[in-house]
């Protein structure tokens, strides 16, 4: 893949972290995208990145302004935009009745409504580069399928984004643009700490649950990337083996 850009949103850590990496040293260029500034560095600095093969842009996604001064970025430094790794997600929870207007519209605004912004961009972007076409890679989650409990926000968020990955692939198929979905559940990230401890359960008890290396995560959205555009993973579920998911039990 030498040559082609990925844009990865999320990238200062956990799983957008690990994939920026992965991705930079099979010879990507890759875009790292964040909120703040110096995590972003921190990735290209744990991954090796050679000068040139990265570039650090501070961007919300949740500001439609700032995701356009990312692609305008990614565009003037290298020409195109083969990849979008939409992974920018925050997470909300409690009981429904308790849930904040400000929690709610924030989860709304990053996990949804950035996740389409920048998938509109870069849509706009593979559309008319030459050669023509790309990939757009959104996260999903296990709650894209089966809730978990007091996580209303999060999962409304993420059953959206299957309907937005449908969208997506079906408006790209007459420009090479291909585009899908990796379902994760339970990767070993700052987010997954307490799983090994004990988590509520469907049923109100605290079980605890297995975690899975983020490098088998890394290791499935490069499959994915890795692919022509004449194929395509549509949904791909990869998840800690006996996490409970089927059943939720």
């Amino acid at each position: 893949m030498t040559g082609k850009v990925a844009v990865i949103t999320g990238a200062g850590s956990g799983i957008g972290r690990q994939i920026a990496i992965v991705l930079g040293k099979q010879g990507w260029r890759v875009v790292l995208a964040g909120r703040r500034e110096q995590p972003l560095h921190e990735t290209a600095e744990e991954g090796g990145l050679a000068h040139g093969a990265f570039l650090v842009h501070a961007a919300d996604v949740s500001d439609p302004t700032a995701v356009d001064g990312l692609f305008e970025a990614a565009a003037a430094t290298y020409g195109r935009v083969d990849l979008l790794f939409n992974n920018a997600g925050i997470f909300h929870g409690g009981p429904v009745e308790d849930i904040t207007v400000a929690d709610w519209q924030r989860s709304i605004a990053v996990n949804l409504n950035g996740a389409f912004y920048c998938a509109q961009v870069a849509f706009r972007q593979m559309k008319l580069q030459q050669p023509r076409g790309g990939r757009i890679i959104n996260n999903g989650s296990i709650s894209a399928h089966a809730p978990r409990p007091l996580a209303t926000p999060y999962t409304v968020t993420k059953h959206a984004i299957t309907g937005l990955t449908k969208s997506l692939s079906l408006e790209g198929r007459p420009y090479d643009i291909a585009c899908g979905q990796i379902d994760i559940g339970n990767a070993a990230t700052a987010m997954t700490e307490a799983m090994p401890k004990g988590v509520l359960q469907a049923d109100g008890s605290l079980k605890r649950e297995a975690t899975m290396d983020i490098a088998n995560v890394a290791q499935a959205v490069s499959f994915m990337a890795g692919l022509p555009l004449e194929a395509n993973v549509q949904f791909m579920t990869v998840m800690a083996t006996t996490m409970p998911f089927i059943g939720r039990g």
